[in-house]
């Protein structure tokens, strides 16, 4: 009887995810019935922000010119995704239902999403394989093993410079954290709207393809967006880009993922926190480490050679921190 448990709650799901009702979401939302504009959520009184912003991000508004096809609906659990495109831009409309009725309604580009191979067994064989090599390399005589004791010499030659910005911007995370606790309501919107986010990119198909396809996926998303693209490119116009940026993003961090939203689960998720910000702190300090070394006339090029270190030490990071994070959601979630 219990075997049968899982194959009832999946025909349960299945049924729940009426193609019809999610064909009448979309249309609405194409309406611009659901969906608050931008304009909308920041004129909105303090008593009403909250409320707005987490429809906002919960019914994004379709981009102009988007044009979906509502015959030919495709249906995953609770999922029912509708063919688009906005120009030559292809991907899908997405509706997740929730006791037949719709509870998102979201437009995900076939360029965002994750590449299909991520997703494979052979992508979870692989980030094992990288992960064994790597932490053999930096226990063994080689070139990584040089970087990476290059780079600690590094944070301990600078160890004012890396003390002030983890106190920096670790103690943004903590203010953003302590100031959820006044306004609940607000921070939780802004939750729902970074987890939709990472939704729309598409990370929850990686929750049931196993912990090495989990965790491979996670450091690719804190790799590529994260630690590259957010982190070491705006870093080479000397620093200050990724600082400002990081600015933000910690105190936003903070607001978003504060014990006051997240209870007990705090202390389990605090390992991933900690491991993940850190990286992106390391980034951030290799670029303030560029610009001193400009300023200071010992050129640009000893500086670029200080945040590739920095950058390098922050993805063994990243790689730490995409194994726990996928134990914690496969265990503690």
């Amino acid at each position: 009887m219990r075997a049968l448990l899982p194959l009832a709650l999946a025909l349960l799901s299945w049924a729940l995810a009426s193609p019809e009702a999610a064909r009448q979401a979309v249309e609405r939302w194409l309406r611009g019935e659901v969906s608050p504009s931008l304009g909308e959520v920041l004129k909105a009184p303090p008593e009403e922000a909250p409320r707005l912003l987490e429809r906002y991000a919960l019914f994004p508004p379709p981009p102009p010119g988007l044009s979906v096809n509502l015959e030919s609906p495709r249906v995953e659990g609770e999922r029912v995704f509708f063919p688009a495109s906005v120009g030559e831009e292809v991907g899908e409309v997405v509706v997740v239902l929730e006791g037949g009725e719709a509870r998102r309604v979201y437009f995900r580009s076939q360029a965002l999403a994750l590449p299909p191979y991520l997703l494979t067994p052979l992508a979870g064989l692989g980030f094992i394989l990288l992960s064994l090599v790597w932490t053999a390399l930096l226990l063994n005589p080689s070139p990584f093993r040089a970087w990476f004791l290059e780079a600690l010499a590094l944070l301990r030659g600078e160890r004012r410079l890396y003390l002030l910005t983890n106190l920096l911007l670790y103690g943004l995370f903590a203010l953003g954290a302590a100031l959820a606790y006044g306004m609940p309501e607000m921070a939780r919107a802004v939750q729902t709207l970074f987890g939709g986010a990472l939704e729309a990119l598409g990370l929850e198909e990686a929750m049931g393809k196993g912990l090495p396809v989990l965790a491979g996926v996670i450091f690719h998303w804190n790799f590529s967006q994260g630690l590259f693209l957010t982190g070491l490119l705006p870093a080479l116009f000397l620093g200050l880009p990724t600082l400002l940026l990081n600015l933000l993003r910690y105190f936003a961090f903070g607001f978003a993922l504060s014990p006051a939203l997240l209870g007990e689960s705090f202390l389990v998720h605090l390992p991933t926190l900690l491991l993940e910000l850190q990286a992106y702190i390391l980034v951030t300090f290799g670029g303030l480490v560029l610009l001193a070394k400009t300023a200071r006339g010992e050129g640009y090029r000893k500086g670029l050679r200080a945040l590739l270190l920095s950058f390098y030490l922050g993805a063994f990071f990243l790689l730490l921190a995409a194994w726990y994070e996928a134990l914690e959601v496969r265990f503690f979630l």
